[in-house]
């Protein structure tokens, strides 16, 4: 969802989701990128890192690779926002920088493989300030630590971003239950999720225990809400049930 401030300026939502079911092995491949305010390109940024991210993992599943590297996936959304900038010739000092000022996104990918038990065995791989949850019975469990937000940033304030790649990145493995649902989202939901305890941990907590219409999950994102006026996005992945 666009957020109320972007609507009322007229300009474009820097939000991005990209999801791709791999035929061979019922794996689920996904990005969710969050384009940065600052830079004057981000939404295009944001579609470029998903959509690379998501290929490249597609690509390495269609390989028969053994095992799959989400930081390779990872490189080459980077690499593809330095490859906008000089229009595929090789980068010079300053193209990695001007990525940054044009096409700057944090990024989450990862993939989602269904196991012989019926849950889910989920990889996520995060650079920025998006974040995931495990949803069940009302509850919500954290995927990734306050830590990670600030991998290898000399700034802790400051939000690492695309094309900057923190050079200690490691998966993070979870196992989303046959009762439960994987929520990845960008700030613009989470900041008003909060610890999911409050209205809307409640509100989503209950529409979300089965898979809702996509037309109904739209309704429930945009919802009013001072101050939280950015955009919204909200991958929601659940096991599937027979």
């Amino acid at each position: 969802m666009r957020g109320y401030g972007h609507r009322i300026h007229g300009v474009p939502r820097q939000d991005e989701v990209a999801v791709l079911a791999h035929a061979h092995t019922n794996a689920v491949a996904f990005a969710v990128a969050d384009g940065v305010s600052a830079a004057a390109e981000s939404h295009v940024g944001a579609m470029l890192a998903c959509r690379t991210a998501v290929d490249d993992i597609i690509r390495q599943l269609d390989a028969g690779a053994d095992g799959i590297d989400l930081r390779t996936s990872v490189n080459s959304a980077a690499w593809q926002l330095v490859m906008r900038v000089t229009g595929g010739t090789d980068p010079d000092a300053g193209a990695r920088e001007a990525a940054e000022r044009r096409f700057a996104t944090t990024l989450i990918t990862g993939l989602a493989v269904p196991t012989d038990e019926g849950s889910l065995s989920v990889s996520l791989l995060r650079v920025g300030d998006s974040r995931a949850w495990v949803l069940r019975e009302q509850e919500y469990t954290r995927v990734f630590t306050e830590r990670e937000l600030r991998a290898d940033e000399p700034d802790a304030g400051e939000v690492i971003a695309l094309p900057r790649v923190p050079r200690d990145l490691e998966p993070v493995l979870v196992t989303v239950p046959r009762d439960g649902v994987l929520l990845v989202g960008t700030d613009g939901f989470m900041d008003a999720l909060g610890d999911g305890t409050g209205e809307i941990g409640r509100t989503f907590g209950c529409h979300l225990s089965t898979p809702p219409p996509p037309i109904r999950l739209g309704h429930l994102l945009d919802f009013s809400w001072e101050p939280f006026d950015d955009d919204r996005s909200l991958l929601a992945l659940w096991p599937r049930v027979e």
